[in-house]
């Protein structure tokens, strides 16, 4: 269990002592879901020393931010390892330093939250994904640029996720084409609501700047299942080409035997990090 530190004067930070770099936890009450999470900010190498006082950061905003950081909240017991993938690359001079922040999903409304349209299976008739990007747009990233040194724009801006995480970051980025300008989608779940994402994703003219798309051969275990979701990604793929996403914008990765388990993404997550961050 990390070592958990509440400073005297900042009763709103929780400082967790990480695997490697600057983990900080607020409590969030968001006005758009009337329910609270935690935000887990972590900060780059360098960010609290002086000489740097002046500099602004690039961000990552990833979903189901409970898996990312530490094993001990993570829903199966595994982290993307994020904090360590990040640290490593930033010292290694392959990324900028950047913030990340984990924005923890809301439990047992977790797929309320992530669906942003009605589904029959799983039947999810009073879906609430539709808020998601107000949810983001309008109260956290506001309330981290109000905490934290973050570079406006775009192009300083990313978003991700994995399963339905990512199902809503495709969502957020179809509705908002001018404020994403890197996505990450893990494993996405296009099947939902009748693959109704796919046919939206149709009519998009304009997609961040970078894209990565990632997805394993064994995905549930049930072959057939498993080809399905193949199948799924790879005609976003050729969609996100049509679109003209040429190779240098578009990363689309099938992992042999990959599953639909953190485990995978923590080691997609550095090739992740150097497409959509790397020169």
């Amino acid at each position: 269990m990390p070592e958990i530190q509440q400073p005297e004067t900042e009763s709103s930070i929780i400082r967790v002592i990480a695997a490697a770099g600057d983990l900080r936890l607020h409590r969030f009450r968001s006005r758009t879901f009337q329910n609270t999470r935690f935000l887990r900010v972590w900060l780059p190498p360098g960010y609290d020393d002086p000489a740097n006082s002046g500099r602004r950061y690039p961000i990552l905003y990833l979903n189901d931010g409970q898996n990312l950081f530490e094993a001990s909240t993570s829903f199966t017991g595994v982290e993307w390892q994020v904090d360590e993938t990040a640290d490593r690359l930033i010292r290694e001079g392959v990324i900028p330093p950047m913030i990340i922040v984990g924005l923890d999903n809301a439990g047992k409304a977790r797929l309320r939250e992530y669906m942003p349209h009605r589904s029959l299976n799983p039947m999810m008739m009073r879906v609430q994904g539709s808020r998601y990007p107000k949810f983001l747009f309008k109260e956290v990233a506001p309330f981290v640029a109000r905490n934290y040194r973050v570079a406006p724009g775009p192009e300083n801006t990313g978003l991700g996720g994995s399963s339905l995480g990512a199902l809503i970051a495709l969502y957020t980025a179809i509705q908002e084409p001018n404020l994403i300008g890197h996505l990450l989608l893990e494993s996405p779940s296009l099947w939902a609501s009748n693959r109704q994402i796919i046919r939206d994703s149709r009519a998009v003219r304009r997609w961040p700047e970078r894209v990565y798309l990632g997805i394993g051969t064994a995905e549930t275990g049930k072959p057939e299942r498993d080809r399905s979701a193949v199948d799924d990604v790879r005609e976003l793929n050729g969609i996100l080409h049509r679109a003209g996403l040429d190779d240098r914008r578009l990363r689309f990765v099938v992992e042999d035997g990959g599953n639909h388990h953190e485990s995978a993404w923590a080691r997609r997550f550095p090739e992740v990090l150097r497409f959509l961050y790397g020169s």
